[in-house]
């Protein structure tokens, strides 16, 4: 399975001009792409991966069994408190891995028929998949979440649209349908990419509760890491790239530490051109002082 570290260069970069020999934490560990070059590039260091998908531990832990200065936990980072244990970098990607994608029944994908599941932990029984979300909120809850989570334009008439639906939305191929026989052809085209891309976006957040677990996160950071730290995030989309900025600026303003990245970093055009997921990406780096 192919899977390619977004902006690795930029983040090898900062570590490196941070420390040499450090714990690390790869608090999204996903196919363990960042933690293999970590491990790579610095071999005198530990680097522990985190997860909310059992199957992400699982191929990670095959991927770097080689290396005993790997280790893997199966939680969500917005957990990270309860590992009572600090780091010397923090290394979160909040985009969604391939695993998931390319997975037809993890329900991920729009280009993909599967059932409409998008739970990034698909073990959780308690938790509503996708079509649970569709199916038991009105037309007004759901066209909030297309529009906070997806910033999708049309919200609102993609939402009556599910609702009046005569079948029930139950996989990926249905909600795409749904979409493309509401949207007029002239606006499918002039959108310039899938129609569906932001509504499963936007589904995908809010069944993971991706937001409130970085918010979580990051609001626990002054107790995680009561020592010197590089924190660094690859946001996708606005809402955590905007999450990120404001919080570190509270912490630069509150004196916790620099922020050192004045701008985001943007990954290359070259980058882009090879991997099209790293097109949205904005990298953001904080250093924490010592207590």
């Amino acid at each position: 399975m192919h899977h390619e570290p977004v902006m690795l260069s930029e983040v090898l970069e900062l570590i490196t001009a941070h420390t040499r020999r450090a714990k690390i934490l790869d608090g999204t560990l996903g196919l363990g792409g960042y933690s293999a070059a970590f491990l790579e590039r610095f071999p005198d260091s530990r680097v522990l991966g985190l997860d909310r998908d059992e199957s992400a531990i699982s191929f990670s832990r095959e991927r770097l069994k080689d290396y005993p200065n790997f280790s893997a936990v199966h939680m969500n980072f917005g957990e990270l408190a309860e590992l009572n244990e600090a780091f010397d970098v923090y290394v979160f990607d909040l985009g969604v891995s391939n695993m998931q994608i390319t997975l037809p029944e993890r329900g991920f994908s729009f280009q993909n028929d599967g059932l409409l599941d998008m739970r990034m932990n698909s073990n959780d029984d308690s938790a509503p998949t996708a079509a649970d979300v569709l199916r038991n909120s009105d037309a007004k809850t759901l066209a909030k979440i297309f529009r906070d989570y997806g910033e999708e334009r049309y919200a609102d008439t993609i939402a009556r649209a599910v609702k009046q639906s005569r079948t029930p939305i139950t996989t990926t191929t249905d909600l795409v349908n749904v979409i493309r026989r509401t949207l007029p052809q002239p606006i499918q085209r002039k959108m310039g990419t899938h129609p569906a891309r932001r509504v499963f976006q936007a589904l995908r957040i809010y069944v993971n509760d991706e937001a409130g677990e970085l918010e979580r996160l990051l609001s626990a950071f002054p107790k995680i890491s009561p020592r010197e730290a590089l924190i660094i995030f690859v946001a996708y989309h606005s809402l955590e790239d905007r999450i990120v900025k404001h919080t570190f600026r509270q912490w630069q303003n509150e004196g916790r530490g620099k922020i050192i990245t004045k701008h985001p970093m943007t990954p290359s055009e070259e980058e882009t051109a090879r991997n099209y997921k790293a097109r949205s990406a904005k990298l953001r780096a904080f250093c924490t002082n010592k207590d």
